[in-house]
């Protein structure tokens, strides 16, 4: 299907990607499929056998990446998976050229309608019992903040942030599996009852609980990140401090494997979709089509409808291989 998309490759032309495997490897967050799917069908277009995404967490999957168990990963946060990157080897081992999302946001929100009435503006103000248990949802008194998988990389921000606001004693962080805690969430706010909850955009939640209109981004009193970025400055441009850096989304893979295959090098370097376009997808996803057809009929749509942009992808990545 992805040969008969676009008229870049000319009749004759022999396809960089001919007989060559391809790993991709994506997490278990399926949002994630309709950019895994762009490349799949890139690199398709250029003739690699592109084999079924495999579902890895991120650490795990940045060390697949260096080692060569996979191939490419559409969706390295740069810079929170940073720390991933540098242990699996680093630019030594993965390949990381280009910006394929950029202006990615994380952080904390409560619904607006709490935010306004008590004047919560930074979330440090929860160090009041009185005001966190405004957040309680399971009776302990304590606020109940929707959070962060393991392995994502944001819950190591997110305990790292509790101790050292001093939030410990009056958050309690919910784990497990992202989707149900947020549906909790919504389904709390729906109901008129106060929310604290973590996200990320692009991302469906924020078509659903639409920041400044349903809910408010909280701010952080100063910057603090865990780890090599103890020192970084989160503090967004317009002065706002959500305490998490905006972030890129970037396509990593195995070193060996874009050395060998200038053309996929260059297709991973320049591939770039915008972050609305992802965020309408997801939340088509989360209206309910969400089945792997509908994933691939969302990506062969954002193609059709980009059909000069991806042809020029796939026309650069020829002209890289033959040079």
């Amino acid at each position: 299907m992805a040969l008969t998309l676009g008229t870049t490759v000319q009749a004759g032309d022999k396809l960089p990607g001919e007989g060559v495997e391809v790993q991709p490897l994506q997490s278990s967050i399926a949002e994630e499929t309709f950019q895994t799917l762009l490349v799949d069908k890139a690199l398709e277009k250029l003739g690699y056998d592109v084999k079924p995404i495999k579902e890895i967490e991120y650490a795990t999957g940045h060390v697949a990446i260096g080692n060569g168990d996979g191939t490419f990963m559409a969706d390295h946060w740069d810079p929170l998976h940073t720390d991933f990157f540098e242990k699996a080897g680093g630019d030594k081992k993965i390949f990381r050229e280009g910006v394929y999302a950029s202006g990615a946001l994380q952080g904390y929100l409560i619904d607006k309608k709490t935010a306004d009435e008590y004047k919560i503006k930074s979330i440090d103000q929860l160090k009041d019992p009185k005001l966190a248990k405004l957040f309680d949802a399971d009776g302990d008194g304590k606020a109940d903040l929707a959070g962060c998988n393991p392995g994502w990389g944001c819950e190591a921000v997110i305990e790292h942030q509790l101790d050292t606001y001093g939030l410990r004693d009056t958050i309690t962080h919910k784990q497990g599996t992202y989707s149900a805690i947020i549906a909790d969430t919504i389904a709390r706010y729906q109901q008129g009852k106060p929310v604290l909850y973590y996200t990320w955009t692009p991302y469906w939640v924020s078509g659903v609980l639409v920041p400044s209109k349903d809910t408010v981004w909280l701010q952080v009193p100063f910057s603090s990140l865990p780890g090599d970025r103890k020192d970084v400055d989160t503090t967004l441009p317009d002065g706002s401090n959500y305490g998490f850096q905006a972030n890129n989304q970037r396509i990593i893979a195995n070193k060996q494997f874009t050395d060998a295959n200038p053309a996929a090098a260059k297709l991973f370097s320049i591939m770039n979709i915008s972050a609305s376009d992802i965020n309408a997808q997801n939340l088509k996803m989360r209206d309910g089509e969400k089945s792997e057809k509908d994933i691939g009929n969302h990506a062969d749509a954002w193609i059709k409808g980009h059909q000069e942009t991806f042809d020029g992808w796939i026309k650069e990545a020829m002209t890289a291989a033959k040079k």
